[in-house]
């Protein structure tokens, strides 16, 4: 059922329908909603909790992958290299584990969720998952008190937890679709919340990091830098032995079946396109918990996926599936807007 009710409301947000219109009362109440609780954290009438290190926040404004999760890899591989000691929280979406709860390369993404996984497996970062953000940061530093900066992956409107840094990710193919708050378009947030945060990050195949801002009215007048990232790889891995390596060349038989359970397939379809590879394409709900039965093509047929995707399938790994490895590729700007905000106050511990 939610396999087929995603799409409906994809469609909803992109074309102009009878139903969209129909939506749009909700969508007026779910504004005021959102605005009654963003003031009510504003003027202290609901409490939040301010942590004794600095706290940066990836998240988004839609619903629907953005590219956050390999920005939170880049950026606690930047802070790393800049002397920070980073630990990363997130709510763990997609695993049964409510938290706070610890996770490592080899947890469960059943328990734990794929991004978290994937997260803790790229860095080897503290990482620990919680619903409570707040808990889950506090568990953190309990256990690696060494730990001078925290990344959240997603949370932006967690507001009981105070922020230092916000970092918006933006789709630069889908942007904000329609423009209009949940149901009736892909909006968490109005799109005047961006003029609050620190950085837009607009994830897109072209450099071209203004692009999804053109359609906004006060976009010229918005005192927030927008800066580009692109995600690249080139080199597969092995599912079931990642110490094995091929190129877009080595893999160029038929058939080649490519899966992907994220928020935009079709990035991922493309992107093996770009690689000069013709595949089946067989796109997956985001966060599907594959089983054997889900990649059973037949023959021996080369499988590609996507690291968020290997993770879950690492226990019935076949010799013929494939991973792209992908990093995101960020504006030089990014980093040095991120240690300006960071620097006067907080300084590295080893800079």
């Amino acid at each position: 059922m939610l396999n087929r009710v995603a799409p409906w409301f994809e469609h909803q947000w992109t074309q102009r329908t009878r139903w969209q219109f129909a939506l749009r009362p909700v969508s007026w109440l779910f504004g005021m909603v959102v605005a009654l609780r963003r003031i009510a954290y504003r003027r202290e009438w609901l409490s939040s909790e301010k942590l004794p290190l600095p706290i940066i926040i990836v998240g988004n404004i839609t619903v629907g992958g953005s590219g956050k999760t390999p920005l939170v890899i880049a950026l606690v591989e930047q802070l790393r290299a800049a002397g920070y000691v980073p630990g990363v929280i997130s709510r763990g979406y997609g695993g049964t584990e409510s938290g706070p709860f610890e996770v490592g390369p080899l947890s469960d993404p059943a328990d734990v969720g794929d991004e978290p996984v994937l997260i803790a497996t790229r860095t080897e970062a503290p990482l620990f998952i919680g619903r409570d953000r707040v808990a889950a940061a506090k568990a953190l530093l309990e256990a690696h008190p060494n730990c001078d900066v925290i990344v959240s992956d997603d949370g932006l409107q967690h507001y009981r937890l105070q922020r230092d840094i916000e970092i918006v990710v933006v789709d630069g193919q889908s942007g904000f679709g329609n423009g209009f708050l949940l149901p009736a378009g892909p909006l968490r947030e109005p799109l005047s919340r961006l003029r609050q945060v620190n950085l837009i990050v607009t994830n897109s195949a072209v450099d071209d990091a203004s692009a999804p801002l053109e359609s906004l009215s006060f976009a010229k007048d918005m005192p927030v830098d927008a800066v580009s990232m692109r995600l690249s790889g080139q080199v597969f891995y092995n599912a079931k032995d990642p110490s094995q390596r091929a190129l877009a060349a080595d893999l160029r038989e038929s058939p080649i079946h490519a899966v992907a359970g994220i928020g935009k397939p079709q990035r991922f379809f493309a992107q093996l396109r770009g690689l000069g590879l013709k595949v089946i394409e067989h796109p997956f709900p985001d966060h599907h918990a594959f089983r054997v039965s889900d990649l059973a093509f037949g023959g021996g047929a080369i499988v590609l996926m996507t690291e968020k995707d290997a993770v879950k399938c690492r226990a019935f790994a076949q010799d013929s599936w494939w991973v792209l490895a992908v990093s995101a590729e960020l504006d030089e700007r990014f980093m040095t807007k991120i240690l300006k905000k960071l620097r006067p106050t907080y300084g590295p511990q080893t800079a």
